[in-house]
């Protein structure tokens, strides 16, 4: 009787042991995706991306992957050829926008470091380019070339099938620019998702997503 009781106490330890282990790995890798999050693809501004995307019919997750690629989050940068802060926004490319967005307050170029500022211009960048091409790739060409180059290439058939969006990208530097913004904009999705379905018990079924 004594070697049963003891023998079903450490069946029940092991259980016990067992369950905990394998808890405390599902917490593990539940709470991985928020260190990732955090360091590599961060919300950084959000308040800004969040109004501004609503307000140009935007998915923020797309922006989110814009200054990511553009800028690192680095309302400071600035590239080799000018482009200001954190979409990277060019001088011609300010002017435009103003135009079209027939602001009359005094926003200069120089604003282009303010987040606010150029979040708003960057989005609504975004928005007129939606407007014309329709999907993610050709507006990640678009945002990173100019509108000339991409319109040249939609014109030719070996880059586009259907003269609206791109099927392929000739240029090595903006098919690079492409990729890397999908990407971002891909892991964005999956990683912030996936963090609004983990709720309750049944949190650790979309690890598998991940």
């Amino acid at each position: 009787m004594k070697k049963r009781k003891k023998a079903r106490r450490r069946m029940l330890f092991s259980a016990a042991a067992a369950f905990l282990a394998a808890f405390a790995l599902v917490m593990a890798v539940y709470k991985l995706p928020e260190a990732e999050r955090s360091l590599f693809y961060p919300e950084k501004y959000s308040g800004y991306v969040e109004m501004y995307s609503q307000s140009n019919g935007l998915d923020k997750y797309f922006v989110y992957a814009i200054i990511k690629t553009e800028s690192g989050f680095d309302p400071a940068a600035e590239s080799d050829v000018g482009a200001r802060g954190l979409m990277q926004i060019m001088e011609d490319s300010f002017d435009w926008v103003k135009y079209r967005m027939e602001l009359s307050d005094d926003t200069e170029y120089s604003d282009m470091y303010d987040p606010e500022k150029n979040i708003e211009y960057g989005t609504y960048l975004l928005r007129l380019l939606f407007e014309e091409y329709g999907d993610e790739k050709t507006v990640a060409a678009a945002y990173h070339t100019g509108r000339g180059n991409v319109n040249k290439w939609l014109s030719d058939s070996r880059y586009s099938k259907d003269g609206k969006r791109l099927s392929d990208v000739p240029s090595s530097a903006t098919g690079h620019y492409v990729d890397k913004v999908m990407k971002a904009y891909e892991n964005y999705i999956s990683l912030y998702s996936a963090s609004i379905e983990k709720g309750g018990i049944s949190f650790h079924f979309d690890i598998k997503k991940e």
